[in-house]
């Protein structure tokens, strides 16, 4: 009697489709830019140049690295770091990002926000986004990032899974 007792709860789990486990993840991995533009005042650009450069990381542990660059920017006359002309170190910041944080998913596995702890750009830092203004849509192994900058420009992002 007591053992029919006991197996009543694991026939009901069976019964109702057993015990229902967290949606995956979409956007966990790692994902490799492929295009970039940037839409304002009817004019379109490419902030990271023809051939765009960078990665964005997902991890399971719901943190996030992104580093975006563009592949043919000219190097620096100075072989230190820290030794740009002012020239060159704006047009570093100009076509390059880097940051990272935290990032949440919805009950579907689909991103819903994120948290910026550090950034190239300082003004970037403790900020919280979520998918009012960033999206980040993911079809097959294409993800799509969008969002509008303060100043109304337009960026959109086409990444393709790393495998």
């Amino acid at each position: 009697m007591l053992a029919a007792l006991l197996a009543l709860p694991v026939l009901a789990a069976a019964e109702a489709g057993g015990p229902t486990q967290a949606p995956r993840n979409e956007i966990a991995g790692t994902w490799r830019m492929v295009s970039a533009t940037l839409e304002q005042d009817g004019r379109i650009e490419r902030p990271y140049g023809q051939r765009p450069g960078g990665l964005l990381v997902f991890t399971e542990d719901m943190h996030f690295v992104e580093v975006l660059t563009d592949r043919d920017a000219p190097r620096f006359a100075s072989d230190a770091r820290g030794g740009g002309s002012d020239a060159e170190n704006r047009r570093a910041m100009a076509t390059s990002i880097g940051f990272y944080g935290t990032y949440t998913v919805d009950a579907q596995g689909r991103f819903s926000g994120n948290r910026v702890e550090g950034a190239t750009f300082p003004n970037w830092v403790d900020a919280v986004r979520t998918t009012q203004q960033l999206q980040l849509t993911v079809e097959g192994d294409r993800l799509l990032e969008q969002f509008v900058r303060p100043d109304g420009g337009r960026v959109r992002a086409e990444f393709v899974r790393v495998r």
